[in-house]
């Protein structure tokens, strides 16, 4: 099977939480250019959200990208969303660094972590907690 090439904008979905870092580079279709999560980089499970590896994870992402023809792309963070983790994790600003050093331009940047709107019943009861 042939590779294709593309001519210029993508979009890169970065996916940073607490334990790990993926970045997906796909066309503006939709289609998936690369795909790399820091598991592919290191060994050790501690080490996935470290912004050294996701640095990594980011350029290994950004070389697949531009042999495909990628130039410049939009970028699109998400942490894990919950009242618990609301922001993304340690790696996204290091990947999006990664991404500009490789020579891909940034187009813009958006916050895409999803927050809950009113969530599950908390438990405690009509009147709450009474200690």
């Amino acid at each position: 099977m042939a590779e294709r090439k593309l001519e210029g904008t993508g979009i890169a979905h970065i996916k940073a939480t607490c334990n790990n870092t993926i970045v997906h580079i796909t066309d503006m279709a939709g289609s998936t250019i690369a795909i790399v999560s820091g598991g592919e980089v290191t060994k050790q499970d501690r080490l996935k959200a470290n912004p050294t590896v996701a640095m990594f994870v980011a350029k290994r992402a950004a070389e697949k990208a531009k042999d495909m023809g990628i130039k410049a792309v939009y970028v699109k963070v998400a942490g894990k969303g919950s009242i618990l983790a609301p922001s993304p994790g340690p790696g996204a600003n290091a990947a999006i660094k990664s991404l500009a050093r490789e020579g891909l331009k940034i187009l813009n940047i958006t916050d895409v972590t999803p927050s809950p709107r009113g969530g599950p019943k908390p438990k405690g009861g009509k009147r709450g907690r009474r200690v």
